[in-house]
Order: C-alpha cells, then structure tokens, then sequence
C-alpha cells in the first residue's frame, strides 16, 4: 500500500506500519466541489448556516438513489479525506510540547481517513446537491450520504 505522506511528522508524533492488505472495499459515489484547493484553506469545521455553498456531484448511476432527498432540510455527508497519511497514531496538532491520540481529535490523519460533516441541503438538481457546512478541499471523493435526524438545532 502507497501512503501519501505530504507533511513530515511535528515533534512528538509517532506514526506506526500499516497492514500490507486492506478488510474491505468501497466505492466512491461522486466527488465534493468546494473554494478550497488545499487543505491549509479548509476550515477546521464548516458552517452550515453561514458557510459557502459547495456542491456535491454524485455519479450518474446512483441518481435514483436521492429519491426523497430533496424534502430533507440537513444530510450527513461521509468521505475519503484522500491526500491524508493514515500511519500516525500520536498527533501534535498545535506544534505543542505534547500529543495526543489521533482518535482524540478530528484531524483528517487517521487510519481510515473517513470524514463526516452534518450540512444543510439548500437544493437538489438532477445528481448535483448544493450544500453549507462541508470542510474539504475541492474534488474530495464521496463515500456517503445520510438524512440527519435531531443533530443540529
């Protein structure tokens, strides 16, 4: 398995071996188009009320399954946070004196780097849904999406 490993570990980051073969697959289902083209200009979580709107291009075959999305006022959206590393295990995100697990934060350098946002649905145009709330650069690959039921206020 190839690693991206863009960023060389801060003080006091461990990485660890990855396994050699992967426990299951999946399938991306469309790609996320936001203003960010690098991960430095993401914000650290979106805004679904005041954040800009990003579009959510879902691939052809699966159009019939948005049937009944467009009534639906928020979604949970799942993806692949692609360009990050998955070996490391201890994190120092404020370049402190110290670190921290890495599932004791929502950094996008994780195992599995699956990532979730809670968004706000403005509208549905064939298989293109334009959204508020996402945090992912632009092109992210889509795993998933979800109605939300009683997240957000």
């Amino acid at each position: 398995m190839t690693l991206i490993a863009p960023d060389p570990l801060r003080p006091h980051e461990e990485c660890v071996p990855v396994p050699e073969a992967f426990d299951a697959g999946l399938w991306f289902i469309g790609r996320i188009r936001t203003p960010w083209t690098q991960r430095a200009d993401c914000p650290r979580r979106g805004d679904p009320e005041n954040g800009p709107d990003c579009r959510i291009e879902l691939d052809a075959r699966w159009h019939s399954a948005l049937g009944g999305v467009a009534g639906k006022d928020r979604m949970q959206v799942l993806y692949w946070m692609h360009l990050s590393r998955r070996d490391i295990v201890r994190q120092n995100p404020s370049f402190g004196d110290g670190s921290l697990g890495t599932f004791a934060l929502r950094s996008p350098l994780r195992p599995n780097p699956i990532a979730s946002s809670l968004v706000r649905l403005l509208h549905v145009e064939g298989i293109v849904l334009t959204v508020r709330g996402l945090d992912c650069i632009d092109g992210t690959p889509l795993v998933d999406l979800k109605p939300e039921f009683g997240l957000l206020p």
